[in-house]
């Protein structure tokens, strides 16, 4: 499946945020400067004439404050670029929205199937799904095949009851001759609902509330 990357404006939160800040820190400066130069006149006008002030040393404080503005406008241009690449993060996760990912252990339950996928041991002639709630309590537990990676869990316990709707958190204990060999994580697929900026971090917001950041995800596909 090929995805493709729109290309969108740089959101109004972001580019007048930016405006803003800059405007006033280069109105800051501008009146830094100006009252370096009245300091430095009045220096000058008041100096000992029998013992002026080296010219070598107004050439140092002209030189030091030079090297001070440069820094506040590198700052600034810094700034400018993080701004613009968080807020490009987002446009470029736009695409994203609405797709599958899979990235953790937890998965949303509302009524469909969690698809998941689980480390696949040569070893194993047993394996067991263990669900967990929110609590970290176990909510039920199955048996799942002894070979292969994907499989799903329908949301129901033992006893055909189906759970509640929420965020549960799926393992996996793999056993050969009754004797237990791991206990791996298994991963979830979640739907994402949006692409937000999160201390300036660019993340995905999932099917119940869950968030993610787009370098954890280990897969994207398409909802059935």
């Amino acid at each position: 499946m090929e995805a493709t990357t729109p290309t969108l404006q740089t959101p109004p939160l972001f580019s007048g945020q930016r405006d803003t800040n800059q405007a006033q820190k280069t109105a800051a400066l501008s009146s830094d400067f100006e009252t370096f130069l009245k300091m430095l006149t009045v220096q000058m006008e008041n100096q000992d004439p029998l013992n002026p002030v080296d010219s070598a040393d107004y050439a140092v404080q002209l030189a030091t404050f030079s090297s001070v503005e440069q820094q506040v406008r590198t700052n600034d241009l810094l700034s400018s670029l993080a701004a613009t690449m968080a807020s490009g993060g987002v446009e470029s996760l736009g695409h994203w929205v609405g797709m599958d990912v899979r990235a953790g252990n937890e998965g949303y339950f509302d009524g469909s199937d969690i698809e998941l996928i689980a480390p696949d041991r040569k070893d194993a002639d047993q394996r067991i799904l263990v669900v967990r709630d929110e609590t970290g309590g176990i909510t039920t537990q199955e048996n799942i095949a002894a070979s292969g990676t994907d499989f799903s869990w329908d949301g129901n316990f033992a006893n055909g009851v189906e759970a509640p709707h929420g965020t549960y958190t799926f393992s996996v204990e793999s056993f050969n001759n009754g004797t237990l060999l791991a206990t791996e994580s298994v991963q979830a697929y979640n739907r994402v609902r949006e692409a937000v900026i999160e201390d300036g971090e660019a993340m995905l917001i999932l099917k119940g509330g869950n968030s993610v950041a787009p370098s954890d995800v280990a897969a994207l596909r398409s909802p059935d």
